[in-house]
Order: C-alpha cells, then sequence, then structure tokens
C-alpha cells in the first residue's frame, strides 16, 4: 500500500529506515532504503522492532512493504563483514541473530494480522521477513532465494528454517535450500510460500481485499483465532532449535574468517 508522498502528513512516521503510515486500524511499515535494496542491517533492525513492540490494541491489520524494486536484498553483506572484523569471534554476529529472531517472532506473534506485500526480490532475510507475516501476496514477477550456503553460512536467520518447513514440508525446502535456486512467484504460491499472485499492480488492491473482512470481523475472535492457529503451527515443529541460530550463524562465521585470513 503505497504511502503518502507528503512529508508533513501527520499519519506518516519517518524512522532511519522506516516509513510507517497509520489509516485507522491499518498500520502499514515499509522498508524504506530502496538504493541499498532495502537490506537489512542493525538500524532496520532496531527500527522494526521500535515498531513491532509498541503494541496498540486498535491495530487489526500491520502490512509489511517495500519501497522500490525489490522488497528485500537480504542482509547486509558489508556490516556482517564489518562484525567479523571489530570481533572475529562473532559476537556482533551474534547479537544481530537475536535481533533478528526477535523482530520475526514480533511479526508472527503480533495481535494485528499481519500481510506481507512483495514485489521484486526476496532474498535470505528478506524471505524471513515476508514467511514471518500471516498472509503474504507477491507480485507475478517476484523472486524468493536464499543463497547462505553460497555464501559459506548455514541457513540460520530469525527462525526461518522450522517456519519455512512447517509452512511447506520438509523435502521442497531441503531442494531449494541446497541448491540455492530462486523460486518464481507461481512456484511460490504452489508451495504456499505465497498465498496469492497477482500483477504488481494489483499488490494494493489484493491487501485490500484482505484487509476489509478482516476489520469486519470481531477484534477478540480474529486475535484469539490467530494465537490458536500460532499455537497449533508451533507444536507441529516438535523441538524448535531455531533458537540457536545466533550461535549457529555466529560459529560458521567465525570458522569461514579464520579459514580465510589464513590462506
Amino acid at each position: 500500500m503505497p504511502l503518502s508522498d507528503d512529508p508533513h502528513d501527520p499519519d506518516d512516521r519517518i524512522l532511519k529506515t522506516l516509513r510507517t503510515r497509520r489509516r485507522g486500524p491499518v498500520l502499514t511499515v515499509e522498508l524504506n532504503v530502496p538504493e541499498r535494496g532495502n537490506v537489512v542491517d542493525e538500524a532496520m533492525l532496531d527500527d522494526l522492532l521500535s515498531v513491532l513492540d509498541a503494541e496498540d490494541p486498535s491495530v487489526r491489520v500491520l502490512v509489511l512493504t517495500a519501497a522500490g524494486q525489490d522488497f528485500c536484498l537480504g542482509g547486509d553483506r558489508e556490516e556482517f563483514a564489518g562484525h567479523l572484523a571489530q570481533d572475529p569471534t562473532g559476537n556482533g554476529i551474534r547479537v544481530s541473530g537475536v535481533k533478528a529472531r526477535r523482530v520475526c517472532d514480533a511479526l508472527t506473534s503480533h495481535p494485528a494480522v499481519t500481510i506481507a506485500r512483495v514485489q521484486g526480490r526476496a532474498v535470505g532475510a528478506g524471505f524471513a521477513l515476508a514467511l514471518a507475516c500471516d498472509l503474504r501476496v507477491g507480485a507475478d514477477t517476484a523472486t524468493f532465494r536464499l543463497p547462505e550456503l553460497a555464501l559459506g553460512l548455514p541457513t540460520a536467520w530469525g527462525g526461518l528454517l522450522p517456519r519455512l518447513i512447517s509452512e511447506v514440508g520438509a523435502a521442497s525446502v531441503r531442494e531449494f535450500i541446497l541448491t540455492g535456486r530462486p523460486l518464481a512467484a507461481q512456484e511460490a504460491l504452489d508451495l504456499s510460500i505465497l498465498q496469492r499472485v497477482v500483477p504488481e499492480d494489483a499488490l494494493d488492491a489484493a491487501v485490500e481485499k484482505w484487509a476489509g473482512p478482516l476489520l469486519r470481523r470481531s477484534p477478540p475472535a480474529v486475535r484469539v483465532t490467530k494465537t490458536l492457529l500460532n499455537s497449533l503451527t508451533a507444536s507441529t515443529r516438535l523441538a524448535d532449535a531455531s533458537v540457536l541460530d545466533p550461535e549457529l550463524m555466529a560459529a560458521v562465521a567465525s570458522e569461514v574468517h579464520h579459514a580465510r585470513a589464513s590462506r
């Protein structure tokens, strides 16, 4: 849902990496660093936490969208390298990983129904942010990719893996993670990564088509139903080892860093 171009609009809030717009019970949160492909860095994680942690019971639908051609091109590799240069043990990556998990958990557990509106590429962390939302609509030109293995890293960001296996199924997830191949919008729809695919110029209408009925429902009934759905989904994961994501990412990144430095 496009945000107002008027910087003085009282319902728009501009943060370092985000813009937000409140229209009644609908809050739109826009990743807003299009010149960098909306990469996820510490500043964006902090901004997202500041918005998501400030829960307002009058917000009933939260739309996660992005400025520019792409939804999100993943984590900030320069910042990642900077963390390792500053502390080769990976502590900076560990801290960032904890924030990433908090952001994705906040999207999933937010009392509002969360809707991801995806255009262009959703890579790595961008894929995880979209998947953490309750409902996901993508443009017919959208693509999804998890390139971590090609970068020498585990697929361990924001609790992505258990969510992905729960939504998609282990066999399919194993194939596209190990190969690192991109998923086109139609395949993402077939795998339930997306629940709707539309032309890019119809994304806003698709979001509104979902939001309209949600806003007519009883707020307590929607909140309780969302909580039940999350609880039942979580119970199918048996043991969720993604709490170790920050440790795994830091350990592997540190090992790769040491190996390269010793060459």
